[in-house]
């Protein structure tokens, strides 16, 4: 039997075990995957660490690309943008593959499938062992949003495309229109910085990032962020850059209650707050719902994404890498066998990303 070298994680805080998993016997509309890399994300550094849980025993790791190896039967030779896929074709997926029939597929929430497979996430199956990226191999499941990957775009730039970029993308979508609007971006992570960029790249009028750390505010001028503030300067430069009114836009990625509460009183008359961060519990936050009203405000939460957000990241990173310095996030990359010490850097807050290459 075939097998394939995995990071098993089985629970236990701060502790992997490489294994040799079975390649899997590729069933209807399934496609195999060789890992050409793979991003450590947020959400896999608070799953290794125990703030998360996560079904184990399971391989980690979502934010991949990969070079398709085979095809099972029946399987489209199309991505989702209409691309002809072949055998050698580079490419990522979405994080979640969806059945494209139940309740919530059918109402334009293929992330929330009641049938889905997600990336990074599953417990160990027979014949369903290799759904991580933490991995020399990954299963592509059918209902997998699959997407060719243009020759051009970096691996340590195209990596995070599947998760931190497409969740951006996906929450613009929700916030509406962005040029020569003042926007405010919580957090310079991947998903702040990409943020930033994002709204810099539509046209809006002022990018104000904030974060805690000043390394990363200052990562975040080469972002687009026109401003880039400590949180307890954030009143003054929102009185500044929009004539008093407040932000049109507030993005929250930091997933902090204390953030959000810091903010939202910020945002204009009429306008909108778009919350992504916060995937794990946090503090409660008693929300004044006159205010809510009488100031016509919008929230919104958005977790994952769809496959045209899939689409969007691609797009936003093959038109606009070279503009914005993505390729400098992913600090170091470390092979398979240095999986634990990956995760330890990945631990550092200047750390962006760590990637790992099998």
């Amino acid at each position: 039997m075939i097998q394939s070298r995995a990071a098993l994680f089985h629970g236990t805080p701060r502790e992997v075990e490489l294994s040799q998993l079975p390649l899997p016997t590729l069933q209807a509309g399934e496609t195999l995957a060789r890992v050409l890399g793979c991003t450590l994300c947020g959400s896999d550094l608070h799953s290794y660490e125990g703030h998360r849980k996560v079904p184990v025993p399971t391989v980690l790791g979502h934010e991949i690309v990969g070079e398709i190896v085979a095809f099972g039967k029946n399987k489209s030779r199309l991505d989702i943008a209409g691309q002809p896929l072949r055998v050698g074709d580079r490419v990522t997926w979405a994080i979640v593959a969806s059945c494209g029939e139940c309740f919530y597929c059918l109402r334009g929430l293929a992330q929330k499938c009641l049938q889905s497979v997600k990336y990074g996430h599953e417990p160990l199956r027979p014949g369903r062992e290799l759904l991580g990226g933490l991995a020399e191999h990954v299963l592509l499941v059918a209902g997998t949003s699959i997407i060719r990957l243009p020759n051009e775009l970096p691996l340590e730039v195209a990596c995070p495309a599947s998760c931190a970029t497409a969740t951006v993308a996906a929450a613009l979508a929700s916030a509406g229109e962005v040029c020569e609007r003042t926007v405010c971006v919580l957090g310079a992570g991947m998903l702040g910085l990409t943020a930033a960029a994002m709204c810099h790249a539509r046209g809006a009028s002022a990018v104000v990032c904030v974060d805690m750390h000043v390394d990363r505010r200052e990562r975040a001028k080469a972002f687009g962020a026109t401003h880039s503030v400590a949180p307890n300067e954030l009143p003054a430069i929102a009185k500044e850059v929009s004539n008093g009114h407040g932000f049109d836009l507030v993005l929250e990625f930091t997933g902090a209650t204390a953030a959000f509460e810091n903010a939202w009183p910020l945002v204009r008359m009429g306008g909108r707050f778009v919350l992504v961060g916060a995937v794990f519990p946090g503090a409660p936050f008693s929300l004044p719902l006159e205010q809510m009203v009488r100031r016509n405000l919008t929230i919104s939460g958005v977790h994952n994404y769809g496959p045209e957000h899939l689409i969007a990241a691609v797009e936003f990173l093959s038109q606009h890498h070279r503009h914005y310095p993505f390729a400098g996030l992913v600090e170091a990359w470390c092979p398979l066998t240095a999986v634990t010490e990956a995760f330890e850097q990945a631990r550092n807050p200047q750390a962006i990303r760590i990637g790992i290459k099998p």
